[in-house]
């Protein structure tokens, strides 16, 4: 089948991860298996925060929004992907195009900066327990997850304009399973180095400077829990930040592997390795990590489940 003949001049050919081959098909179920296990504990999780009140607590508020975003990501990636497959049309519209890397874009920067204000967050409740209530209310953390968003919003914007802006006229096949900035330039018939150059020094930026602000923040709470006397204090204080910073290894290792290389050091396989990394794996450990080691969410969910029981 010539796919040309099904698309528009204006319509990005996506090349995507598999082939037709019996293997191909059987690494496309566990694509699916890891998605539909992504999905339903995501979904889970925002349940059990918003059922159980003990839930409605600022730092399950954060993670709720983590929550959200992974689901974003994979909503924005994974049907047309599956659905390209599926069909054996690999054609995405330039819109179609556009509104995935605004969302992939947005999600990324927004998390970046989410994860820095959770590291705050545990920050404020061991080194300052007895403040926690005052400056931890609800209206301050309403209004640091929205700034969060809104700079993703800002960077996505900013990206799909100038993406967008280049003339496109030669090959229209993106060597990728979604629109990802880098993958997409690589087709423009202009020079694109400025902008790629200016996207590494923002990346570097929004990476380091949040990384910084959470390096901190455990810094503090790591002399703070030292010079801690009771050892049930010290355990409590730790367990509420492992889930967290476990989360923070999954998403600041990918994204500096990811998005600090010079464009001239990148590789389609590369890209489309650790792409499958942020928007498959992470978005399905993240809520096993804060959930299954969490005695909170453990003892909702049996008490959610028993209450479908009755």
């Amino acid at each position: 089948m010539d796919i040309w003949n099904h698309t528009s001049l204006s319509d990005f050919i996506l090349l995507g991860l598999f082939s037709y081959s019996l293997y191909d098909f059987f690494l496309f179920s566990l694509v699916l298996l890891a998605s539909a296990t992504a999905l339903a504990s995501n979904i889970l999780f925002l349940l059990l925060t918003q059922a159980d009140r003990r839930l409605h607590t600022p730092m399950y508020f954060f993670l709720s929004q983590v929550s959200i975003m992974d689901l974003t990501i994979m909503g924005s990636v994974l049907p047309k992907m599956a659905a390209n497959f599926l069909s054996g049309s690999k054609f995405i519209s330039r819109g179609g195009c556009a509104t995935q890397v605004f969302l992939v874009v947005m999600v990324g920067s927004a998390e970046c900066f989410l994860l820095a204000v959770m590291a705050y967050d545990r920050y404020v409740a061991v080194c300052h327990p007895l403040r926690y209530p005052v400056l931890m209310n609800w209206k301050a953390c309403c209004l640091m997850s929205l700034a969060s968003w809104m700079g993703g919003v800002a960077d996505s914007v900013i990206d799909v304009g100038m993406v967008f802006s280049f003339p496109y006229c030669g090959s229209l096949q993106v060597d990728h399973f979604f629109c990802e900035v880098p993958a997409v330039l690589r087709l423009s018939c202009a020079d694109t180095s400025l902008f790629e150059d200016l996207i590494y020094a923002c990346c570097v930026f929004m990476l380091l400077l949040p990384l910084g602000v959470v390096v901190a923040s455990y810094a503090r709470i790591l002399m703070a829990v030292i010079s801690m006397t009771s050892t049930e204090g010290k355990q409590k204080a730790l367990s509420t930040c492992s889930s967290h910073l476990a989360v923070v290894g999954l998403y600041y290792g990918g994204a500096i592997f990811s998005y600090m290389q010079r464009a001239s050091a990148r590789t389609p396989v590369g890209d489309r390795a650790t792409s499958i990394f942020y928007t498959i794996l992470t978005p399905m450990l993240n809520p096993l990590i804060y959930s299954l080691r969490n005695k909170e969410i453990m003892r909702a969910f049996k008490k959610m489940w028993k209450m479908q029981g009755k």
